[in-house]
């Protein structure tokens, strides 16, 4: 139940302030009333989770492709997601970025969808391959030939546009909007890739068609140019932007062994010499039914569904489930830093190690992030903001940057005009001992557990929001169930429990410091 919050998004800061401050009879009051109406509401809510457990039905085809199928038949629309569990966790040396580059990849279609003539495309993007090598080449030579190197680079332009002619990239994606599809996305982090969007039910056969023939019989057109794309993102994100620059670095010191050290949208170097057949055979190798998970909520019958999906999706090979990464991270015996001096306003990040999803502490941290950052009311918006006006943002949460393996707990705070990185790392410090000695009320951890179930419930009520779930904790934690029985271990945790954490993993010489030091 991790959740990632992006450290540029500072929106907590611009929530309206409740400026009224009622008697206490009426406080007591809404508290009876918001007491009893809680009460009543949960109690409905369990058995809610209890119908839509008993609804799911699962389905796995030969190939080893498990199809989650949720009937709810209060609308026309049916919501898709295909779960891959490969991310960047999953790229080798000199391909990082790739699995993100297939997220601008994910719907260019086929053999037949998005092209103007395949035999000639083909034919294209053999000779666009062939002037691509050459240019590399010559690029990685010791001492390249500035004339040799123009010369091929304008080659390799001509094939890109030769290559082009035969093109539409865009069409698959046209089709499922012209068919009435909405939310057409694609996601990509260290641990997964997901694929989403929604359909009127009675075009459920044309996405089973689409779908399955991405996984079948994929073209890997437009590669150079989206690569293109994704290197100017790099550079907006990362290469120009302090933040995304520091994060970065903190990253790499936090991690010396384990892949989460490289940021999923890889590293310069590597964007630029990828080739398609590397894009080719990483997609064969890995985006296979053995690594997915196919989660189906809205207006369908069943066994359509069934007949659909061995009709469809049956003809992909099985391929090899990706073995988990071997690679664990020593253990760390000092502090690390990391400080950038930028034309930038000040920021600090802390990043804590931590188990990953299977460790038997992951719900304590969640109740932590909760406590810490969740809102007006939490330990580190109360303190560093509101009381002491020391940071105009500041938070914490686990999962960073990945979830499946172990990672950070990372706190952050963004210092307010005339206050200093190190005068808020002493107000984050301070919190994070109140964790270790002073034991959080029962009334605060029940205000945490009360939001968690508020925040499944509602995530209930959307068809997608529930197929990405449904698929997401099949794919991470190996068994849908674990959406619902997280609850159950949150419900668990105890004031000891955060002592405990708290006492023997925010420590000194288990964290990685990150500063923007601003100058002139």
């Amino acid at each position: 139940m991790n959740v990632c919050i992006p450290l540029w998004n500072s929106a907590g800061t611009n929530r309206n302030v409740l400026a009224h401050i009622r008697r206490e009879t009426m406080r007591l009051s809404i508290r009876i009333l918001i007491a009893a109406t809680l009460t009543l509401q949960l109690a409905t809510a369990q058995d809610g989770f209890k119908a839509v457990q008993s609804q799911v039905v699962e389905h796995t085809l030969k190939n080893g492709l498990k199809f989650l199928i949720l009937p709810r038949r209060e609308a026309p629309v049916v919501s898709f997601t295909t779960y891959v569990s490969i991310g960047s966790v999953n790229e080798s040396r000199g391909i990082t970025g790739l699995a993100h580059i297939f997220e601008h990849l994910a719907f260019k279609g086929t053999t037949d969808i998005g092209t103007k003539d395949y035999s000639k495309e083909k034919a294209a993007l053999a000779a666009l391959d062939k002037a691509w090598s050459a240019l590399e080449q010559e690029r990685l030579t010791v001492n390249p030939d500035t004339a040799k190197l123009a010369s091929l680079t304008a080659a390799f332009g001509k094939a890109q546009e030769a290559a082009m002619q035969y093109s539409d990239g865009d069409e698959f994606s046209r089709v499922i909007e012209q068919q009435g599809g909405v939310g057409l996305n694609a996601g990509t982090s260290m641990d997964e890739t997901t694929y989403f969007y929604s359909l009127p039910s009675n075009k459920l056969e044309l996405w089973f068609s689409l779908e399955s023939a991405r996984f079948y019989d994929p073209v890997i057109r437009d590669f150079y140019k989206e690569k293109d794309v994704v290197m100017e993102e790099r550079r907006m994100r990362v290469e120009s932007n302090p933040i995304g620059k520091m994060i970065e670095e903190v990253i790499a010191v936090a991690f010396k062994s384990h892949p989460y050290k490289d940021n999923t949208i890889g590293h310069m170097a590597d964007l630029k010499g990828i080739t398609r057949q590397e894009a080719y055979e990483f997609f064969k190798k890995y985006y296979v039914p053995s690594n997915m998970t196919i989660a189906i909520v809205g207006d369908v019958d069943v066994n359509e569904v069934k007949r659909l999906a061995e009709r469809y999706f049956a003809r992909i090979p099985a391929g090899r489930k990706a073995d988990p990464v071997r690679t664990t991270e020593p253990p760390q015996n000092g502090e690390r830093r990391v400080v950038l001096r930028e034309q930038s306003q000040p920021v600090i990040v802390l990043g804590y190690k931590k188990g990953g999803i299977h460790d038997a502490d992951d719900a304590v941290y969640d109740v932590i992030s909760d406590l810490m950052s969740s809102g007006r009311t939490s330990r580190l918006y109360t303190s560093l903001v509101r009381d002491k006006k020391l940071s105009i943002s500041a938070g914490g949460f686990g999962g960073f940057p990945g979830q499946k393996y172990p990672n950070l707990f990372l706190f952050y705070a963004f210092p307010a005009q005339g206050r200093s990185n190190d005068t808020c790392l002493a107000a984050i410090e301070h919190e994070i001992e109140r964790l270790k000695t002073e034991q959080v009320s029962e009334e605060d951890l029940k205000a945490i557990k009360t939001r968690a179930r508020a925040g499944l419930i509602r995530s209930l009520g959307s068809n997608q929001g529930l197929a990405n779930q449904l698929s997401t904790y099949e794919g991470l934690y190996g068994n849908w169930r674990e959406l619902f029985n997280s609850l159950d271990k949150l419900n668990a945790v105890t004031a000891a429990d955060i002592q405990r954490v708290a006492t023997s993993v925010f420590v000194n010489n288990n964290r990685s410091i990150g500063t923007i030091e601003p100058v002139n």
